[in-house]
């Protein structure tokens, strides 16, 4: 198998199989394929697209190319909120913690800005002294402590995502619904938790400025989910103006 024909095929609109896929995911974190590659191949997503089947290969590929966390210890719900984000989105700094005070643990993995919208890391590392890429030991104490968590992806929590999520940032890929929802899912489906709500952001502010493209985003996910036995809800909710009255990390922190 040769990354050169899979990307050809990918270019020439066919569908890509789970060994081809997995075969891309495993080279590119054992760094035998090169970004120039990948890059190529993103492209080539971007473009065409991949059908519901391939979605779900390249979601599980990244999924099992780390550890899964298992919070079977946990006897309260695990639930998670992941947003597509949007300028002025803070929405998980309060709501974490509230969900967490109704004996609810939330176990969120969360990320960096991606493109225009700043990342829920990015605003609390504004915060001195706040750390942010926790270890899995550290991420469970603190689960069992006070029920609620918000990191970084751990080094071995779902690597594949986190190379390309990085590449799709600098190839002007990012707003394609294939590849934000196996990202966004594959993250969610290694954090152990038995729930997920997503909100789904449109509007002018966020990736998906079309109503059209933010329920068929929120469709992709929400089946993914079905497909690995999770309970999944989405919202559309409305990003044509910032939610709130500041934005940056900082400012939005305060």
């Amino acid at each position: 198998m040769r990354m050169y024909d899979l990307i050809l095929k990918k270019r020439n609109n066919q569908k890509l199989t789970q060994e081809e896929i997995d075969f891309i995911v495993s080279g590119y974190i054992k760094n035998t394929i090169p970004d120039y590659q990948i890059s190529a191949l993103l492209m080539s997503i971007y473009f065409n697209g991949m059908n519901y089947e391939e979605i779900s290969c390249i979601t599980r590929s990244m999924l099992y190319s780390g550890k899964i966390f298992n919070f079977s210890f946990v006897e309260k719900p695990k639930i998670d909120k992941h947003s597509t984000g949007g300028v002025g989105d803070g929405v998980s700094l309060s709501l974490a913690p509230i969900v967490a005070s109704c004996d609810i643990c939330v176990p969120m993995i969360s990320v960096r800005g991606l493109g225009h919208t700043g990342g829920t890391l990015d605003k609390l590392e504004s915060i001195p002294g706040f750390k942010v890429n926790l270890t899995e030991q550290e991420f469970i104490t603190q689960l069992k402590k006070i029920g609620v968590v918000i990191s970084s992806q751990t080094d071995n929590l779902v690597p594949a995502d986190k190379k390309l999520y990085a590449l799709r940032d600098t190839t002007a890929t990012i707003d394609s619904i294939p590849l934000i929802a196996s990202s966004i899912m594959s993250k969610k489906l290694a954090e152990g938790i038995d729930g997920l709500l997503l909100d789904v952001k449109t509007g002018n502010g966020a990736f998906m400025e079309k109503m059209a493209d933010a329920v068929k985003l929120a469709k992709t996910m929400v089946d993914i989910g079905k497909k690995f036995n999770k309970k999944v809800v989405a919202l559309i909710t409305d990003m044509n103006q910032p939610l709130g009255e500041y934005i940056g990390n900082m400012l939005e922190i305060y």
